[in-house]
């Protein structure tokens, strides 16, 4: 079977009957696009579960992906497997030659270990970095503009990049400070922005974003130059040079770290962060208040040098 076709029904199944989430679906069709071009490269034209180890390994070792990319890639395979046993298409996924196991492949590989991701403590900013970070934007432009909102708007209600671009015209009320965004699970909730976001947000509505659109008509919120939805790529592309210019080492995602680490930081009460952040498990969140004890613990140590606690033993 043509690999496009195969992976196209292999989508849809993910949708369909897997119900995945499509961010979810397309995370997958990429790593299993990975593995069949892999498999593509082996001279020997049969397949073993000794070959799914191999190319975890290789995904590990070269690609230098993390535990946490690394249990989706398993998570994938288990489930790409599962779709050619049960569609019958198992003896097709290696070219037009039969697999050596044939369906035990894909009983077996249920066997694989889906490796532990330890928890990190997610990386932050502190309120001076944040503050350069959005001042670094030259506003002078609609571009300028467009990207002052969307960062402002990430910051001030922590919502994930998938959530931002999503976003549509009849998503937000501005002057209330509220926004319905779709999170994980195409579960919808509603945010909350603060007065800087929201001055920002007007002014791109009425200054950039008609400019960016001319005569077309879009539900999306956040469009590029040429009127389209704007993408994920384009909006950390842009906050990769944002970063870089300001001298800080962050990574987009870290603004919404910092949004919850902020708000429990100031008193706010943990569940109502958790609703916020659209987290579904409440522990999720609860890291966060490990990140403002470790904050507090270094201030502690800076401030109290002599204290024998602090000293190296």
């Amino acid at each position: 079977m043509d690999k496009k076709v195969l992976l196209k029904q292999y989508y849809s199944h993910l949708i369909a009957l897997e119900r995945r989430a499509p961010l979810t679906a397309d995370t997958y069709r990429f790593e299993i696009r990975r593995f069949l071009d892999w498999l593509e490269l082996k001279a020997d034209k049969t397949l073993e579960l000794s070959d799914i180890s191999e190319y975890l390994n290789v995904r590990k070792t070269v690609d230098k992906i993390d535990s946490r990319s690394l249990a989706k890639a398993v998570s994938a395979l288990k489930s790409f497997f599962r779709f050619l046993r049960d569609s019958r298409k198992l003896h097709n996924v290696h070219g037009d030659t039969s697999c050596s196991d044939g369906v035990s492949i894909s009983d077996r590989i249920s066997l694989v270990e889906t490796p532990r991701h330890t928890k990190r403590l997610p990386e932050v900013l502190d309120e001076g970095d944040a503050v350069k970070l959005l001042e670094q934007i030259d506003t002078q432009t609609p571009l300028g503009i467009r990207n002052r909102a969307i960062y402002e708007l990430i910051y001030s209600a922590g919502l994930r990049i998938s959530e931002l671009v999503s976003l549509n015209t009849q998503n937000l009320l501005i002057n209330e400070g509220v926004a319905r965004v779709t999170g994980k699970g195409s579960k919808e909730r509603l945010v909350i922005f603060g007065p800087d976001a929201a001055f920002w947000l007007k002014r791109y509505l009425t200054e950039a974003r008609p400019l960016f659109l001319g005569h077309r008509r879009s539900n999306a919120f956040f469009v590029s130059r040429s009127g389209k939805r704007l993408s994920r790529k384009g909006i950390w592309k842009n906050y990769k040079a944002l970063a870089l210019n300001a001298g800080i080492d962050t990574k987009l995602h870290t603004l919404r770290h910092t949004f919850a680490t902020e708000m429990l930081s100031g008193g706010a009460d943990i569940r109502s962060v958790q609703e916020l952040l659209g987290h579904a498990d409440l522990a999720t969140t609860q890291i966060y208040t490990h990140i403002d004890s470790s904050y507090l613990r270094e201030n502690h140590k800076q401030f109290l040098p002599e204290l024998k606690t602090w000293r190296e033993t």
